[in-house]
């Protein structure tokens, strides 16, 4: 190994050192400030004026939001991705694929101003009501997804190999049985880091689901019931806590990085148990 090479990989170590240790030290700041409120986080009431302070219907807002959009925007995004790297034409696709990527630099209070204009007056004139609620952060953050599991996506599938097509083609498949049975299951860790990372995405946006959801710290009970999530939580309130309600603040935005850490590292596991198998 070359100076060259040696001094490349000790950068690359340094700079992977630097970013765990950020990581690290905002979960400790997160950690220390929210330490006191921990053991009256778990609770189904959220109500700073009464000192109550639990999460669940935050935590839940969360969830159910998160687990929507990704049920909306996981076959969308894929069966896009799966268009641009084996359907569409170069033509096509040199026009669908800047689209997508100006979709994924939007920022997000821009998607939750479209969703407080389009989404809540259609969902209000279609189911009744004021049209804040789950379904249109479903929506709006599916919208706000679609771009980062199709861009992951179309790159993990045209990595496969292009020999593995050729032989399934020359053994008389269709192209519907080369995409389902050979190109998706070749793809499945790329596909499964596209996941990850638009689960990260919404279960950490903030804006764009505290503009629609309606906002009421309550479990939701029908997809047109308002909610609020834990972020859009923080968001609202941060502003004016103090003491115990500010301690609390700080004690669930450490509960969301663990929960964000949490599934994430599920997630890969997952997909590694699956590849090896």
């Amino acid at each position: 190994m070359d100076v060259r090479d040696r001094l490349a990989r000790a950068a690359l170590a340094a700079l992977a050192a630097v970013a765990s240790a950020g990581v690290l030290l905002i979960a400790l700041a997160v950690t220390v400030e929210g330490w006191p409120a921990l053991p009256h986080l778990f609770g189904a009431v959220w109500s700073p004026e009464d000192g109550k302070f639990g999460v669940l219907p935050l935590l839940a807002g969360s969830a159910l939001v998160t687990l929507g959009s990704l049920t909306l925007a996981v076959p969308a995004g894929i069966g896009l991705g799966l268009f641009l790297a084996d359907v569409a034409s170069p033509r096509l696709a040199g026009v669908v694929r800047p689209a997508l990527q100006g979709m994924a630099a939007v920022p997000s209070v821009v998607f939750g101003f479209l969703g407080l204009n389009l989404i809540v007056p259609w969902i209000s004139r279609v189911f009744g009501g004021l049209g804040f609620s789950l379904l249109a952060g479903c929506l709006v953050l599916a919208f706000m997804v679609l771009p980062t599991i199709a861009a992951v996506s179309e790159d993990a599938l045209r990595a496969v190999d292009p020999a593995l097509r050729e032989g399934a083609y020359a053994l008389g498949a269709t192209p519907g049985q080369v995409a389902w049975r050979l190109l998706l299951p070749a793809a499945k860790s790329g596909l499964t880091a596209a996941v990850v990372l638009a689960l990260g995405r919404a279960l950490g946006e903030t804006m764009a689901v505290l503009m629609v959801l309606g906002n009421a710290a309550a479990v939701p009970r029908s997809p047109l019931d308002p909610a609020r999530t834990l972020t859009g939580n923080i968001a609202l309130e941060m502003a004016y806590a103090a003491g115990r309600h500010r301690e609390a603040l700080f004690a669930s935005g450490a509960l969301l990085l663990l929960l964000n850490l949490a599934v994430t590292q599920a997630a890969r596991l997952a997909a590694g148990g699956r590849a090896a198998r």
